[in-house]
């Protein structure tokens, strides 16, 4: 918050009536925004589910009528119909809503503001896009593009809508500013969690864990008002399909994966498959991090260094490789016998089940085919299911853990809103249930746990291994199978592959942070900014203004500077000594020079009446776009002449540390607080009363380390150490063993 004479005298005026204005809008705009989500989540499930479904159907039944060729001839056309249509909509509309959104997200909070990372057509692309490359066959799921949707709506209904669109709300005046907005933002994103996973306590736990950078008690509450508005909206909109008026959509409740019923015995022997599952999935995360970190920035390279054609050409290829493998794949499968012991039809003749018959006579099913000819949901749901025990084989479970592992691979980072999630989950839960059942063979009477749950604490350590949180995706598993016995296993599982995740590279979000060159902001300083002062990493190109200046010289510094902020100075009455008055905003200057309310001469006096002129909402924060440049204001030479007083526009408490603070200190101040600006002034005061200006930029590692490239090694110096202290150790007890 900006603490001007301007925002002091607004605050000050404002009656019990406003302030409790002002405390409602709040919740009104969290509750707008957990039902605007809720039914958007509902929209984009409803058209995948009928799209991929009646896909899927008109696919299996021209099979039964062995017409093999028009078959894969409509599951080819459909898959590159629907793949290009996404691609195009991110190609020529809206870039930014490639990808799943939440490192965008995450950025934002961090205090990363980039043009239409939360903008309506960025909304727009990312749900219709999500609906096209999820039932198009592009292996990826509509986890993540909710997340970012449910930020953009709550972002757009914060700023008052857009006036790039000509929607705005003039009552919506008092909520422009960043905190209030990057809080709707949060809840947005917890809502989005919600309505991914129907999990609303997952939601909260996520934007907790994973997104927000800061975080505070009373946000709690509204978050979760939020994914509980969710929930409702979810069960009632799915209680009105469940009739079957909505077409292949509105089976199941809340609880996507309901294993709730199934008994979670263990004994003190499945502690060690189930670490194992912990390593296993550390392992395959930290590989995943790895090598599509590479993918991507081959990827990345690729479409910035050529059109938005090549983007579509991209999405086709990787559509028909998964189409391909798709297509291919389901031939090795085996043909199994239905089991007598169920209620579900085998074979299956609806859009899902886990008795798909593809080319099998009559009373079997392949089992390879019951997972590929499927969306994601189902697959997991299939992966998950309790008491079918050797459902699948061997060969199928690994050739699918291997196609799910490549597939997402190459498909996290095409340009179309692409989510991470449910691909995760699906390998992991592959190599689960493999693990399940070779506890199942090796000791039949051993083993309590059934192939279902290996299944679950697969797709955990994977999730631990390859995103690095552990109590929300804890609580989004728990929600999600409605088994509460599972939890510690879970969480032994999770800290096992999040601990050997750690120990090599960065999280996938995290990653694709640093790969965009997002100026993300850790939470904890690196151990090299102990060795460096604050005054070290300022930037020497210091432009200040005086507390009345000339409008020239503010329109010459506008034009000629891309600074956000400037000092202000003033001259002691009795010394002439400069003094730092305090900090105004680059902004805040652009809005009194299209005010134009200039002063003929410099004022022999401290006292204004500018702020009569202006309210604290007339420099509230523009809405998704540039916002005001210098460019659109147009002043003639008269004005130019002119004066304006900005002492009563001017933060005079703005942040300081002094110049000999350490730099990780300094960090620690300016992270902690979530500032934009931190003012370093001399500890001696024997010249010019300010040092410099520390901005998000200074703290990058990048430009540290450019500056002071000697550090590239004193960072690594603690690792050196101790390994050197590891080798010492060894050549002892070696001498000790000749001796």
């Amino acid at each position: 918050m900006i603490e001007n004479d301007v925002f002091k005298q607004d605050w000050r005026s404002r009656t019990r009536l406003q302030i409790l204005q002002y405390i409602l809008l709040k919740w009104t705009l969290t509750f707008l925004v957990g039902i605007i989500v809720g039914f958007t989540a509902f929209g984009i499930n409803f058209a995948i589910e009928n799209i991929a479904g009646y896909k899927f159907l008109k696919v299996n039944e021209y099979f039964q009528e062995d017409r093999i060729g028009l078959a894969f001839s409509i599951l080819i056309v459909t898959n590159l119909v629907l793949s290009l249509f996404s691609a195009t909509l991110v190609a020529f509309i809206g870039p930014a809503a490639a990808g799943s959104g939440v490192p965008e997200v995450k950025a934002y909070l961090n205090g990363m503001d980039a043009e239409d990372i939360l903008s309506l057509k960025t909304l727009l692309v990312k749900v219709f896009g999500s609906i096209g490359s999820v039932s198009g066959g592009i292996y990826t799921g509509k986890e993540g593009p909710l997340v970012h949707s449910g930020s953009c709506i709550a972002a757009i209904l914060g700023q008052g809508g857009s006036k790039r669109y000509r929607i705005s709300w003039r009552w919506l005046r008092y909520f422009k500013n960043d905190r209030d907005r990057r809080d709707l933002i949060t809840c947005g994103a917890a809502a989005g969690v919600a309505a991914a996973f129907r999990a609303p306590v997952g939601g909260v736990l996520f934007a907790l864990e994973e997104v927000t950078s800061w975080w505070r008690c009373s946000l709690i509450w509204r978050a979760f008002f939020a994914t509980a508005l969710v929930s409702v909206v979810l069960q009632t909109s799915m209680a009105y399909c469940s009739d079957g008026g909505c077409g292949l959509f509105g089976s199941g409740g809340l609880i996507i994966y309901n294993i709730g019923d199934v008994s979670v015995n263990f004994r003190l022997a499945e502690l060690l498959p189930v670490g194992i599952l912990g390593v296993i999935g550390g392992i395959f995360g930290c590989m995943f991090t790895l090598i599509n970190g590479r993918i991507l920035r081959f990827y990345f390279a690729l479409h910035t260094n050529n059109g938005p054609m090549i983007k579509i050409l991209h999405v086709a290829i990787v559509s028909l490789i998964s189409t391909a493998l798709m297509i291919g794949l389901p031939w090795l499968g085996d043909c199994i016998e239905c089991p007598t012991n169920i209620e579900e039809t085998c074979p299956t003749t609806e859009k899902s089940g886990n008795f798909k018959r593809f080319r099998c006579p009559d009373g079997h099913y392949n089992d390879l085919a019951s997972l590929i000819f499927d969306v994601n949901n189902e697959v997991v749901r299939n992966l998950f299911s309790v008491g079918t025990t050797n459902e699948f084989t061997y060969k199928t479970l690994f050739i699918y853990m291997v196609q799910s592992y490549g597939l997402a691979l190459i498909t996290y980072g095409t340009p179309v809103p692409s989510g991470l999630f449910l691909p995760i989950m699906i390998t992991g839960a592959s190599y689960g249930r493999i693990t399940g059942m070779v506890m199942r063979s090796l000791s039949p009477g051993l083993s309590e746990l059934d192939e279902g749950l290996y299944a679950v604490l697969g797709a955990a350590s994977f999730l631990g291994g390859a995103m690095r949180m552990t109590v929300s995706i804890c609580v989004i598993l728990l929600e999600l199978t409605n088994n509460l016995f599972l939890l510690p296993l879970t969480m032994l599982v999770l800290l096992i592959s999040k601990s050997i995740g750690d120990l090599f590279n960065l999280s996938v979000f995290d990653q694709i942070i640093h790969l965009k060159g997002l100026p993300f902001l850790e939470e904890h300083a690196d151990d090299y900014m102990k060795h460096l002062k604050a005054h070290d990493v300022c930037s020497s190109s210091l432009v200040t203004l005086d507390a009345v200046e000339s409008v020239r010289k503010i329109v010459d510094t506008l034009q000629r500077t891309d600074h956000n902020a400037f000092p202000v100075i003033v001259k002691d009455e009795v010394t002439q000594q400069p003094i730092f008055h305090g900090l105004i905003l680059r902004s805040h200057l652009l809005v009194l020079l299209r005010g134009r309310h200039f002063l003929a001469s410099v004022p022999k006096d401290s006292a204004s009446d500018a702020t009569k002129s202006f309210k604290s909402v007339d420099f509230g924060k523009p809405g998704a776009g540039r916002g005001m440049s210098i460019r659109h204001i147009r002043l003639n030479p008269a004005e130019l002449e002119m004066f304006l007083d900005l002492r009563p526009f001017t933060n005079t408490s703005p942040y300081t540390v002094v110049d000999t603070i350490s730099l990780s200190k300094a960090y620690a101040v300016f992270r902690g607080l979530g500032l934009r600006h931190l003012c370093v002034i001399p500890k001696i005061q024997s010249g010019f009363p300010i040092a410099g200006i520390l901005t998000r930029h200074d703290f990058i590692e990048e430009h540290i380390l450019m500056k002071f490239p000697h550090l590239k090694r004193a960072k690594w110096t603690p690792l050196q150490v101790h390994l050197s202290a590891i080798r010492k150790v060894l050549d002892f007890r070696n001498l000790c063993k000749l001796s």
